[in-house]
């Protein structure tokens, strides 16, 4: 198929949503001759395919909406001066431009769509797109290691999906198809998903595995759909609390100051209006709180995750859904991560980063969510079934770590009293510079709690770290993931004799500095794990090439015995403490 010629009238060569020709028949993209059955281990041939027929008019009405969207923000009040008395020379004239801006992008998004074709090889997975200038570009299956599944409402009911290709080490969406047939996209995902072991498996000279089945290890419940919603309340929409104590809190101050009783006045409305706007104000920002929970609840809403021999797939979303893979051979760390108010509820989630990329379904926020949020068992157990780490014989940071935190809470505080005593001084403005004070007496509570958090263990395949009371992040990395592993010291560390270690991975967590970190651990000893972790690497590597011989020909998933070596404690590393 040629890029200038238009979509055949086959309903399944315009929106690519067959499943292929059957067995002795010749489909669409099956050429002349060629039949697609059931021959012994041989790849099927496909030719050239467009997107969906219904992506021109989809696409318009996108376009369409935001432009008379942006022309009514923007140039409402300009629109409406142009169409007034004196005036119809230049209206027809405006009127004319955007007919034809119109029809020229019209023009531009079907010529886009019919230079648009994508052909899966079982090698590559070629795309051919470009209007005024064309663009080829192969991408090797074995490169591929998520393929993602998004639709929204609307494209939902009008049976299209997109399409997103991610690749090792390319840290964003390699390809994107805008956009195919459900079916297309559900064959896409198979096929592309086959082939790569397949060529994997031919790279590393081992056979060609089977087709993969599947089982589900986590659906969520909706109980656990409401404790999501509850520990997933955006507590930075408190930044609002600001914004209303600077409209309400003039009036109240003001009020409160007997110079000003004859200018606000004693007045029953005027107490209820001061008392009554900041509360106003709390339950608005409390209401946007909730709404946020919300939201992200309806993100997760149906999540299911399933399993194979070589890939986890999930599924979830109510308004917008969304479908990928996971490779269990890429994952480079697994993270346990619960809030404060998550915590408490004995609740957690768990995030999986694979090398070079860590799938968001349309995200950007670094991970990707293996259970969004369920029972700390349940997370701990899924967990221990990618990888059996043991994480006893935990161990905190030595206690001149917590002087140190108390120490900085002090200082902190210090300066923001001294900064509002310097402006009540310098200003006319009353600001209250000893009310911070009243903090003075959490500052050991907040060294401890911090202290307390922190921590790292060694077991014999893995490295688990611990960070954060807020938000706790505990973290696996299996020793044959490590790349590089360094020490850091800051002048304040090096005062207490005390050292950061990194453990660095393939993972694009490196990238935002969210790496597994040992904290404020004596120097001594972060000098013997920067030594240890290694040596550990290497006998990793040692003991996986062993066992790989030890299981035949067979290709590995690089996932290991659910039952692991060891208890997790309390199921959150804490069984050392």
């Amino acid at each position: 198929m040629n890029g200038d010629e238009p979509p055949t009238d086959t309903p399944s060569s315009e929106s690519g949503t067959d499943d292929g020709p059957t067995s002795g028949s010749e489909g669409p993209d099956t050429p002349a001759g060629e039949s697609d059955g059931p021959d012994a281990g041989e790849p099927r041939i496909e030719g050239p395919r467009n997107l969906h027929v219904l992506t021109v008019p989809y696409r318009i009405s996108q376009q369409g909406i935001s432009i008379v969207i942006a022309l009514f923000v923007f140039g409402g009040s300009s629109l409406s001066a142009l169409f007034g008395p004196d005036r119809s020379l230049m209206a027809i004239g405006v009127a004319l431009a955007v007919v034809l801006g119109a029809a020229a992008l019209v023009g531009y998004l079907v010529a886009q769509y019919r230079r648009f074709e994508y052909e899966l090889t079982p090698d590559t997975f070629d795309i051919r797109s470009g209007v005024f200038s064309r663009r080829q570009r192969e991408i090797p299956l074995r490169r591929i290691q998520n393929v993602d599944i998004s639709q929204n409402v609307v494209q939902r009911i009008l049976g299209i999906a997109e399409v997103g290709l991610e690749t090792a080490g390319g840290g964003g969406t390699e390809a994107q198809l805008r956009y195919v047939g459900d079916d297309e996209a559900e064959r896409l995902q198979s096929e592309i998903s086959r082939l790569s072991r397949a060529a994997k498996a031919t790279e590393e000279g081992t056979v060609e595995p089977d087709e993969e089945r599947f089982e589900t290890v986590f659906e969520m419940t909706e109980r656990e759909l409401g404790v999501l919603a509850l520990v997933s309340v955006d507590l930075r929409i408190a930044s609002f609390l600001f914004f209303g104590a600077s409209v309400f809190a003039p009036s109240a101050v003001s009020m409160f100051d007997p110079q000003s009783y004859w200018e606000y006045g004693l007045g029953l409305e005027n107490v209820v209006g001061a008392i009554l706007g900041p509360v106003a104000a709390l339950a608005v920002i409390l209401a946007l709180a909730l709404v946020s929970g919300v939201l992200n609840a309806a993100r997760y809403y149906g999540f299911r995750l399933d399993r194979g021999d070589e890939e986890l797939r999930y599924e979830r979303g109510l308004l917008q859904k969304f479908r990928g893979t996971i490779p269990l051979s890429k994952v480079q760390t697994l993270t346990v991560r619960e809030n404060v108010l998550a915590r408490a509820m004995d609740y957690a989630a768990l995030t999986i980063e694979t090398a070079g990329y860590t799938p968001t379904s349309g995200e950007s926020n670094g991970s990707q969510s293996a259970i969004p949020v369920a029972e700390r068992d349940r997370v701990v157990t899924l967990a221990r079934s990618l990888e059996a780490f043991d994480a006893t014989g935990f161990e905190r940071p030595p206690k001149r770590a917590r002087l140190r935190y108390a120490f900085r809470y002090t200082a902190a505080l210090a300066v923001l009293v001294g900064l509002l005593y310097l402006g009540t001084r310098v200003t006319d403005f009353t600001l209250f510079w000893y009310v911070p004070l009243v903090a003075l007496p959490l500052v050991p509570v907040a060294a401890h709690l911090k202290w307390a958090n922190r921590g790292y263990a060694l077991g014999e395949n893995h490295v688990v770290t611990r960070n954060g009371f807020w938000v706790r992040q505990q973290k696996v990395v299996p020793y044959h993931r490590v790349q590089t592993v360094f020490t850091t010291q800051t002048i304040f560390q090096r005062r207490r004799d005390l050292s950061t270690v990194t453990i660095d991975t393939a993972g694009s967590q490196s990238i935002t500095g969210e790496d597994a970190r040992a904290v404020d651990i004596d120097a001594e000893v972060a000098e013997r794990i920067r030594e240890r972790v290694p040596d550990e690497l290497y006998g990793a590597l040692a003991r996986r090439r062993r066992a790989s011989r030890q299981r035949g020909p067979r290709s590995t998933t690089g996932a290991t015995d659910p039952t692991g070596p060891g208890p997790l404690g309390d199921a959150d590393g804490s069984a050392g403490d």
